[in-house]
């Protein structure tokens, strides 16, 4: 997906859905545990939101994206990068988990649409955890 049409293929999550999908994600002990640290949370003001959300346009369309990914699984680091905390959070890791959690088959490349979509609860999650003290 390109990075610069990534904002023209869909509008922002609703809050309601959000709220969803949070939620679902709130009841799980291991999804639930992730947070961006002060280090994460300073990087992401150092480089803006602008420059995250490109950042997660491209991990996605790399690692995520294409139909066949011979280390599905295990592609995404625990750490690193504030947008691998988020994949982990929201279940968007790995095709397996878009599959559980977002219903999202497996075996065929992501569309566009899926890509947006994951990039928008993604920033959405990032947000909220810039405005959470731990």
């Amino acid at each position: 997906m390109d990075n610069d049409a990534y904002s023209l293929k869909l509008k922002p999550l609703k809050a309601h859905m959000t709220e969803d999908i949070f939620g679902k994600l709130a009841h799980s002990k291991f999804r639930s545990r992730f947070h961006l640290n002060a280090n994460d949370k300073a990087y992401v003001t150092q480089k803006g939101l602008d420059v995250i959300c490109a950042h997660a346009a491209d991990f996605i369309a790399k690692r995520l994206a294409p139909a066949v990914i011979p280390n599905d699984g295990k592609q995404t680091p625990m750490h690193g990068h504030p947008v691998f905390i988020a994949q982990h959070a929201c279940a968007c890791c790995c095709r397996g988990c878009l599959n559980k959690w977002h219903h999202i088959e497996t075996g065929r490349a992501l569309t566009d649409a899926e890509q947006a979509y994951i990039v928008d609860i993604l920033m959405a999650w990032i947000q909220k955890e810039m405005k959470t003290q731990y």
